[in-house]
């Protein structure tokens, strides 16, 4: 088998699964679900039908990851954050036909106990502090904390603060890596 599911965890064929991909204690992966190369699924996850992972997705414990979501590659889930798919959710009515997307850009991170309101896309390399309440759009490189969220800044690619200068122009302190910001939009250069 190209990739390792703990004994305890239950895989609803038909599904795929990529090499390398680790999925540990306690999961369900259901019928449908699509997950990339070299994944590393936590403890206590689920996985609903016609969900799509990326390569390199980093899922932490006790992540329940609903139908409606696309994680596009290297996107983190931090620990017991949530995912929802119906706006208004009632017990007595059925709202399957109403779920909404949610899109998960490549090199997004979602911090600890995040909630994400579905139907909003997070941004390429946007990061989510721990425990904020994402109500709209995050756009790439935003860093947003708090309830509601709100945007407090931008990140790099690595993780890091962007400071911009009066041009514009901004450096990772760590790889060096150089980003403009033109039109309350980032990019890297």
């Amino acid at each position: 088998m190209p990739y390792y599911v703990h004994p305890s965890s239950y895989i609803d064929e038909p599904c795929q699964i990529g090499e390398g991909t680790k999925i540990w204690h306690f999961c369900h992966v259901m019928s449908g679900a699509v997950i990339g190369k070299d994944c590393h699924i936590g403890q206590n996850v689920v996985i609903a039908p016609n969900v799509i992972l990326g390569n390199n997705v980093r899922i932490q414990n006790n992540v329940s990851v609903y139908e409606g979501v696309i994680c596009e590659d290297d996107v983190f889930l931090g620990p017991s954050m949530v995912l929802t798919n119906v706006i208004n959710p009632r017990s007595a009515i059925s709202r399957k036909h109403e779920f909404r997307q949610t899109i998960i850009r490549k090199g997004a991170t979602i911090g600890a106990n995040a909630t994400i309101v579905c139907g909003n896309e997070i941004g390429r390399y946007a990061f989510i502090g721990a425990g904020a309440v994402v109500t709209k759009p995050v756009p790439a490189y935003a860093l947003v904390i708090g309830n509601p969220a709100r945007q407090t800044g931008w990140i790099s690619e690595a993780g890091h603060t962007l400071d911009f200068n009066a041009d514009g122009l901004a450096v990772c302190p760590q790889t060096g890596a150089q980003y403009r910001l033109e039109n309350n939009q980032v990019t890297a250069l």
